[in-house]
């Protein structure tokens, strides 16, 4: 059988017989109770996978691979170019750790169901958390470190969490963020109030502590004792993990046991290729999905040795730290954001900091979080001379809806496209009146229900707005939000966020399809393309360009008029694409994604609130002032 028929036979199987298939992938995890049922689907559309099983994710993670004799292996690498750190825990040696803050939470009366908060930077503590609650059968909840008390108040309020375990600081390059001083302000202003919270002491900047609350780690963990796994229905949520909603209010993603576990372990061969005992590593933050699947769970479950990374793509100290640690550690296979690597090729544009580091290990690039631009592709593709794969998931669906599957025999690449669904995943484009497109057409990327395992199964204590906010819309589907077209070889193109498609004099043009023609302008190191309201077309483009380091200030207005032109010719005159700003960087979230939908509303000279997500709140003011001046 041929690779590319593999997929198809795989994939085929998936679809024809889902509760075969992924019982046969269900044989991998360990489980105290076999299910009654695979799918149960008595509750439509809220779907259960592994009904009537019991099971528990942090035994998965760790405690087999210490009973399968693989308890030396090393199980997790920190490495922080922030705090000049670099330290490794085996299997066991995590083990002992997760048992005895598993036996701290259960001494602070944390049991089965309970909520706790992790608000802490990327430290071996934080994983060591997740994996504690998860041993009660407790729900975490990671709240990304530094998050605005507001914020974190919204979330503390919502999940109502037994204990808050955090950080007394994390690290920036070239700052210290007090975490503690934000924890405090949030609970004072939650309506809800944890007994207890535990924090760990940085040496950095060490905490103020509220006598009668707060615990020191250390203390706790020096006292507590072991405690053992905790067996759960597979149907039991494992984690909330909040995200911004359209109205304000957070949306708490809730992620199963049962099938989160199936899913993670199946992707981990089948997308990334990756062999238990190999080092993987997901350049992100705990506090996104892509963190909860991929540094912690996915990894750790498959058997991998996973990477927890506190730094940046540059600045900790230069451009060159993503080939140091893949050198260093024997990484073979990197999950990160496009956004990360078009912020090397800006500081490094021709690739001189890999030349000083011995990559041989390292066979498979994966990106996502927005689009992967073709030119970026092309940059990582000839610098590194592996295959550079783009794939598309959600911090709802918790793994890759459309990828490249590696493990099941790598497709030919096609520059833009995320390649083909995933196994168990079936992907149609709509249009606004429910119909499936033609080939190329751009319309509503959506899924087929039910969903497979692993994906969010309701929001927290929000049930009606879980079939309101996401399966209203296009009934029998679940509404991704994103848009996109499928073409003749059913490979799957996200252009865009169903709110960034503009209406240009009534065609309908994709922002996606403009930035890829910014970006491939040689001195473009990165660009972002909005809709701006227009008397006579309702909405026209807007372009922002980032360009190179060393590109000389002279040479701006003739970039300007370079990409107007490339538009032209590429995309034609329709698309009335007539103006570019350059500016020094654009607005992002910490996982970097680019703020468009804000740059919008700053251009429409429309009020708008500062995202709690922003990198750099300063950045606004720049685009604001950039604006001015130009428009």
């Amino acid at each position: 059988m041929t690779m590319s028929n593999l997929y198809d036979s795989v994939y085929a199987r998936s679809v024809d017989d889902p509760e075969g298939f992924w019982a046969e992938a269900a044989d991998e995890i360990h489980w105290y109770r076999k299910w009654d049922k695979v799918l149960d689907d008595s509750k439509k559309p809220f779907y259960r996978w592994f009904a009537g099983a019991e099971v528990n994710t942090c035994y998965n993670a760790v405690d087999r691979h210490v009973a399968s004799g693989r308890g030396g292996q090393t199980a997790l690498i920190y490495d922080s170019p922030v705090s000049q750190t670099i330290s490794s825990f085996t299997f066991r040696e995590l083990l002992e750790r997760v048992a005895k803050c598993a036996g701290a939470l259960a001494s602070l009366g944390v049991s089965k169901g309970d909520r706790i908060i992790v608000y802490m930077p990327m430290i071996p503590e934080a994983v060591i958390t997740m994996l504690a609650a998860a041993r009660l059968g407790a729900i975490h909840s990671v709240v990304f470190g530094g998050f605005a008390s507001h914020e974190l108040a919204g979330r503390i309020d919502d999940a109502k969490p037994k204990v808050i375990v955090s950080a007394s600081c994390g690290i920036e390059p070239g700052r210290i963020v007090a975490y503690k001083p934000l924890l405090d302000d949030a609970i004072t202003m939650s309506a809800y109030k944890p007994t207890r919270c535990i924090v760990y002491q940085r040496p950095m900047q060490p905490a103020e502590m509220m006598p009668g609350r707060d615990l020191d780690w250390n203390e706790v963990m020096a006292s507590a004792l072991p405690h053992d796994c905790v067996p759960v229905a597979a149907t039991d949520p494992l984690y909330i993990l909040y995200t911004s909603g359209t109205t304000g209010q957070p949306k708490g993603i809730v992620r199963d046991n049962g099938g989160h576990l199936v899913a993670l372990n199946w992707t981990m061969s089948r997308i990334y290729g990756v062999k238990p005992g190999e080092v993987y590593w997901t350049a992100s933050d705990i506090g996104w999905v892509v963190g909860h699947s991929y540094i912690v769970y996915g990894p750790l479950i498959h058997g991998c040795t996973t990477v927890l990374f506190e730094g940046k793509p540059v600045g900790t100290p230069d451009a060159g730290v993503f080939w140091r640690v893949i050198s260093q550690h024997n990484v073979v296979c990197l999950f990160t954001a496009p956004t990360a690597f078009r912020t090397i090729k800006r500081e490094d544009p021709r690739g001189e900091l890999i030349r000083n580091y011995e990559l041989s290990k390292f066979r498979t690039l994966f990106l996502a979080g927005e689009r992967l631009d073709p030119d970026t592709l092309k940059w990582a593709e000839d610098l590194l001379g592996v295959p550079v794969l783009d794939h598309w998931w959600q911090t709802e669906t918790g793994w890759p809806i459309c990828a490249n599957c590696v493990g099941l025999g790598a497709l030919s690449v096609k520059p833009g496209s995320a390649t083909k669904p995933v196994p168990g995943w079936v992907v149609r484009v709509l249009d606004g009146s429910g119909n499936q497109t033609k080939a190329r057409d751009i319309g509503a990327l959506v899924c087929k229900l039910p969903l497979p395992p692993g994906a969010f199964t309701t929001l927290w204590n929000a049930d009606s707005r879980y079939e309101e906010s996401y399966l209203s819309d296009f009934p029998g589907f679940y509404k991704t939000g994103d848009a996109g077209y499928v073409d003749e070889d059913g490979y799957v193109f996200v252009m865009t966020r169903t709110d960034d498609v503009i209406n240009v004099s009534g065609h309908r043009l994709s922002t996606g399809a403009m930035e890829e023609v910014l970006s491939s302008h040689p001195d473009v190191a990165e660009c972002a393309v909005i809709g701006v309201a227009d008397e006579i077309k309702g909405q026209v483009p807007l372009g922002f360009l980032v360009l190179k380091a060393g590109v000389e200030h002279a040479r701006e207005n003739q970039i300007v008029h370079d990409v107007v032109r490339m538009v032209r010719e590429r995309i034609g005159p329709v698309a009335a694409f007539k103006t570019a700003i350059v500016v020094k960087r654009l607005p992002k979230t910490r996982s970097g994604k680019i703020l468009r939908g804000t740059m919008q509303k700053i251009a429409d000279g429309q009020e708008y609130k500062m995202p709690p997500t922003i990198d750099d709140p300063v950045i606004l003011e720049e685009i604001d002032e950039a604006l001015r001046g130009r428009l």
